[in-house]
Order: structure tokens, then sequence, then C-alpha cells
């Protein structure tokens, strides 16, 4: 039987996802040459939430594109499983932009590292950034962190992150840890 553990709901999820555009602006002095970016499948989620806060909260709008990155991951080819894309979205210029790259969870880093190839096809960035909702600490495969993190969590290699949005039809929005 598996083990449910309650990582984040509401009010605080709000609460850090608000945290994280204060960091965003914090960080950035002026916005007007940044770029918003979530991952397929699970990331736009969070992109929308956090170019959502922006606007209502600090007023503040940043173009919001969809990167799928399925054809760029390690994994594509190998063990016989076939993925299946999802479509990727941008209507604006990565060149010489600012791209702040959104993820639910950062685990291995090799989703990241495939999303900064992909993003490759679109131009070359002059930074990018990293923004996720939970950074599984002691999962690394690759060299690769963060720039924002809603929550730190130490995790297993047997454990797992799941991340439930009202937007994917749950009664409310969650993330569990999953033994």
């Amino acid at each position: 039987m598996q083990k449910k553990r309650l990582i984040l709901n509401q009010p605080l999820l709000d609460i850090t996802l608000k945290r994280l555009c204060q960091e965003i602006i914090e960080n950035h002095e002026l916005l007007h040459n940044t770029v918003l970016m979530g991952l397929q499948p699970r990331g736009i989620f969070l992109a929308e939430r956090i170019a959502h806060f922006l606007k209502e909260d600090f007023g503040v709008e940043i173009p919001l594109g969809y990167l799928d990155a399925t054809f760029y991951r390690d994994d594509f080819k190998r063990n016989g499983n076939i993925l299946k894309p999802n479509s990727t979205q941008i209507n604006f210029i990565i060149e010489d932009k600012n791209v702040i790259l959104i993820d639910d969870v950062l685990a291995t880093g090799r989703m990241v590292r495939a999303a900064i190839d992909a993003m490759q096809a679109f131009g070359r960035p002059e930074k990018v950034e990293l923004l996720c909702l939970i950074d599984r600490k002691y999962n690394r495969d690759l060299p690769i962190q963060a720039n924002f993190a809603g929550k730190k969590v130490n995790t297993l290699d047997s454990q797992r992150v799941l991340v439930e949005w009202k937007e994917q039809g749950h009664a409310e929005d969650s993330i569990w840890l999953i033994d």
C-alpha cells in the first residue's frame, strides 16, 4: 500500500507562489526582456499561475510560452517506451531574452537538460533560469539547480512527488510525497 504525505496545499501554496513571484521581481530590475516558459506537460499549470500572480498582484505582464522537450529527452528511444509529445506554443522571440523555465518538480535534472536543448531551436537566450515548485534534493543525475524553488524536499529514490492541480480536474491543489 502506498503512503501519501501532504507536502503543500492551500493557502500555503498561494503564499509560496506569490513569494516566487516576488523573488522574480527582486532578481530582475527590469522584466521587459524576460519571458516565462512552462515545460510540458505539468509545468504549464505552474507557469500559468506564476504569470497570473505576476499580473494580478504585481501589475507585471510577462510573455508566457509552453515548451515540449519530448524528442530531446535522453530516454526517448529507450526500453521500447513510446513517449507522447505535447504541443509547443511560443509566440515570441527568445533570442537575447532572459528565459525563466518553469516546471513543477525538479528531480534528476534530465528534463531541464532536454528543455534547454529544445529551446535552442527557437534562438539563443541571453540567460536561462529555472523555477520549480518542488526541488527534490538528493535526486540529481546532472549538475542542475533551481534559481527559484518553492520548497526543497528531502526524498529517497523510491519516493515520488505528485502535484495535483485543479486545472487537471482535482478537487483542490495538493502536492504529495508518495512512498
